[in-house]
């Protein structure tokens, strides 16, 4: 029981802290994303599917200080019924374990610091070493301007495959009003939500981000795969019973990407989207972005 107060009190100091209303504890997300032609090639169509679990767990030291830690699991599948030549992926698994775990710490005046390390095993489970991971982290400097505005600038920077990625980021936490409310971690996510009662909210949320995983096969062993995509979807959300909700998304997969690259195939550097000395040249060939369908199932404790 003490263990159990004090993961709550851990939890409350949270929202105290960044002043939200409710954090979503536990995540998990099913994805659709409809058949889509290549852009050369091949006649078949490709079909991604994917799956996504989320825990969030913060450990308060004192009401100013919290180490903060969350832990993704994210898995896409793509299949088609083309053959291909054998150093090719096809099908595509790839999975992501992602942690964000730091300290963060608030100061006087409406201003704090979050520093994390992001530690990634990023691979196709096959011949698993060393380079299946990555190693990055966040900074982030907190500023709150009144009660309903509360905002974090900083940086992700991380040592991807295809070289070092740096993502600025301006993190917002706005009640615009008593029934809209724009939250995110800008570029990365973010969503403009209206409330339309205590049990359902809908609105249109935003997730983009580069990630590369290490390929094993024998076949093409050391080659890695780079996802890109950015995901605009309007989404609406139900409580279901207590503190479950299912919340359902319905949307367009922007820029959608899986390319394969030999290992020594690498940009100087990367900013979001923007690439200095990319001269790299995929071996395999893309399927075109399209529609995606998203149903997630989430815990959220309210405050």
């Amino acid at each position: 029981m003490k263990l159990l107060s004090f993961f709550i009190l851990g939890i409350c100091t949270s929202f105290y802290i960044s002043a939200q209303s409710s954090l979503d504890l536990l995540t998990i997300s099913g994805r659709y994303g409809f058949p889509q032609e290549y852009e050369s090639t091949y006649s078949g169509k490709a079909t991604e599917t994917g799956m996504l679990v989320n825990v969030q767990f913060p450990i308060p030291f004192s009401e100013s200080t919290i180490w903060y830690s969350q832990l993704t699991n994210t898995t896409f599948w793509v299949n088609n019924d083309n053959t291909m030549p054998a150093d090719i992926a096809n099908p595509i698994m790839i999975s992501g374990f992602i942690l964000q775990t730091g300290l963060y710490k608030k100061f006087s005046n409406g201003r704090g610091m979050q520093l994390l390390i992001a530690p990634r095993f990023m691979t196709d489970f096959n011949n698993v070493d060393g380079g299946h991971f990555q190693f990055g982290g966040v900074a982030l400097y907190e500023k709150r301007f009144h009660d309903r505005l509360m905002m974090r600038f900083g940086a992700m920077l991380h040592d991807e495959l295809g070289g070092p990625y740096l993502v600025p980021i301006v993190y917002t936490d706005w009640q615009i009003s008593s029934k809209w409310s724009l939250v995110g971690m800008w570029p990365i996510s973010g969503k403009i939500k209206y409330q339309v009662n205590d049990n359902i909210s809908a609105g249109i949320s935003h997730f983009g981000l580069v990630t590369s995983y290490k390929l094993g096969h024998p076949d093409y062993q050391g080659d890695y795969m780079e996802r890109t995509s950015i995901d605009l979807c309007l989404f609406g959300r139900v409580r279901v019973a207590g503190n479950f909700h299912l919340e359902g998304r319905l949307g367009y997969s922007l820029g959608r990407s899986y390319y394969q690259y030999d290992a020594d195939q690498k940009a100087d550097f990367r900013i979001t989207i923007i690439k200095f000395g990319d001269n790299r040249v995929a071996k395999n060939v893309n399927f075109n972005p399209g529609p995606i369908a998203l149903l997630r199932f989430v815990y959220n404790l309210p405050l």
